[in-house]
């Protein structure tokens, strides 16, 4: 199983990546995260070099137990989770079958899902997805898709190419499997099986999954028991929030993990 990690002696911080993305996007945040943390990062299923699904249409609930068999892996019993764009709704199902296992979970840049049903299908947007990868190839695919992770792009060329350096390295059947759940999962009907104390953190120039998605989730989620605090929503950030705004990402972390946000 290869991840990222800054090793620390205090609690585990785990974070899941989202569908064009994979563990050392999370780096240079991981670096700048406070001792004593041991931050985590994986590689989902057929990312970077994460084994895949052998079976086809994977939901959120197969991502979340191979999450079980990687945190098994290193020997972590409970950390805080956090997921970000796709990764918030692997983060959720796991947090909503193993509540035991996580202290607290963030979403970030909430993936809401389609919802459509396994096996069938896909609906058209992801379709499209594919297509295009298996059209243009992952570096002309991530070249086009990578200035929309960014909120003025033109004017952000490093975190433009930072996502890109990510987003080119996506391959089959990894981001095919990440679609299909994408395609059947929905991350409102997951949060309402979520006790787990949550936060959620959006880019309020998010055209990936934008704001409204999140506030989608945090309904959901409100409609649970358990604490569930409002929408962060970090200025002149797009999708990729946790590079455009990193020092304010870390620390709005940090508060979340230390109960400031709560009453």
């Amino acid at each position: 199983m290869e991840y990222s990690r800054r090793a620390g002696t205090g609690p585990k911080i785990v974070f899941l990546h989202g569908i064009g993305s994979n563990a050392h996007s999370f780096e240079a945040t991981m670096e700048d995260f406070p001792e004593p943390f041991d931050v985590i990062a994986w590689n989902a299923p057929g990312y970077s070099s994460s084994g895949p699904f052998q079976a086809a249409w994977p939901d959120a609930f197969d991502y979340a137990e191979r999450l079980v068999d990687f945190l098994d892996f290193l020997g972590i019993q409970v950390c805080h989770l956090i997921g970000h764009s796709l990764g918030t709704l692997m983060a959720a199902a796991f947090a909503a079958k193993y509540p035991q296992r996580v202290d607290t979970l963030v979403l970030a840049a909430c993936a809401i899902g389609y919802g459509s049903e396994p096996g069938g299908e896909l609906p058209e947007k992801a379709a499209a997805r594919i297509d295009a990868l298996i059209a243009e190839g992952p570096e002309k695919f991530a070249a086009k898709r990578a200035p929309r992770l960014i909120y003025d792009a033109e004017n952000n060329p490093e975190l433009v190419s930072r996502v890109y350096d990510t987003m080119s390295k996506v391959k089959m059947p990894g981001y095919l499997h990440a679609v299909q759940m994408l395609s059947c999962s929905k991350l409102d009907e997951i949060l309402r099986k979520v006790k787990t104390s949550t936060s959620f953190l959006v880019g309020a120039q998010d055209v990936v999954t934008p704001p409204s998605q999140t506030a989608a989730a945090f309904d959901a989620r409100n409609q649970s028991t358990g604490f569930v605090a409002e929408p962060v929503q970090f200025a002149d950030a797009g999708h990729a929030l946790y590079l455009q705004k990193q020092d304010k990402f870390i620390r709005a972390i940090e508060r979340i993990l230390s109960r400031e946000v709560q009453p």
